[in-house]
């Protein structure tokens, strides 16, 4: 088996910030074919530079929350690379909430964002990638990669919606899993903790109390940077995984090892 994805493409979502972002680099420096695709056009136009003309990087614009756009997404991808072989779902949303409030939508919108658009995501390309192996001469099967979180077992009531969130995003990787095996597509997730995203990044700023909260509760006694869980990503993603499906790999330097209850889920 090999870890290589020279020659492979991919979609990453979630592309222009943070984790998604470093996946996509990754991926791209690796000699896969990259679609970036985010909301935020500015960023990825910033990010991604003259990088866009070196031939196997594109970027794509766009609400995924949306199925016209999920389709033209796709199309695009096609348009640029003629298949698709990987799926990273990297768009995702951490909002802090109030639990008792009925007036508080951040139950909605975290299932929106987290759970809801990621299976849309997956559902088309996943119908794409069905297609291609039907062909005697496409590329066979695929893998998806969900990015979840050790919130998803771990209580915190502020962070109760981005926790129910991830747990549903869990089980509906395992799910897609057994769905999609019979057609040679593989579906795992990584829940990963102390790993600097985009939103930890903003939460820690001026607030070295809080870094040092984390640290004191993981094990590693470190914030990993986003490079770092690109490459269990692109472990994932390629051959040398090929007999792994609806697994839940954690990411978080033993931060789930320690009690739960104090201890904040980021």
């Amino acid at each position: 088996m090999t870890f290589s994805i020279a020659g492979k493409t991919a979609i990453v979502t979630g592309a222009a910030h943070g984790i998604g972002l470093a996946i996509g680099k990754l991926f791209a420096d690796k000699g896969a074919n990259v679609m970036f695709a985010d909301m935020d056009e500015d960023r990825l136009r910033d990010e991604l530079g003259e990088a866009v003309e070196e031939g196997n990087i594109r970027y794509f614009a766009g609400d995924l929350r949306e199925k016209l756009t999920i389709a033209n997404l796709l199309s695009a991808t096609i348009d640029a690379f003629d298949q698709v072989d990987i799926l990273v779902n990297a768009s995702r949303q951490v909002l802090v909430s109030d639990p008792l409030n009925p007036d508080d939508d951040a139950m909605e919108t975290m299932l929106q964002q987290n759970l809801l658009t990621a299976l849309r995501v997956t559902q088309t390309v996943a119908k794409r990638m069905i297609k291609q192996s039907e062909k005697p001469d496409g590329p066979k099967g695929g893998a998806i990669v969900n990015l979840s979180s050790i919130a998803a077992r771990r209580t915190h009531p502020d962070l109760m919606a981005f926790s129910v969130s991830s747990a549903a995003l869990d089980q509906m990787t395992r799910s897609l899993a057994v769905a999609l095996a019979p057609h040679g597509i593989r579906v795992n997730a990584l829940a990963f903790g102390s790993v600097m995203s985009s939103s930890l990044k903003e939460t820690l700023r001026g607030n070295s109390d809080f870094r040092e909260d984390i640290e004191d509760h993981t094990p590693l006694s470190r914030i990993a940077p986003p490079g770092e869980l690109a490459e269990a990503v692109q472990y994932l993603a390629c051959d040398a995984s090929s007999f792994m499906t609806g697994q839940i790999v954690t990411v978080d330097g033993g931060r789930t090892l320690l009690d739960p209850v104090a201890a904040p889920a980021h």
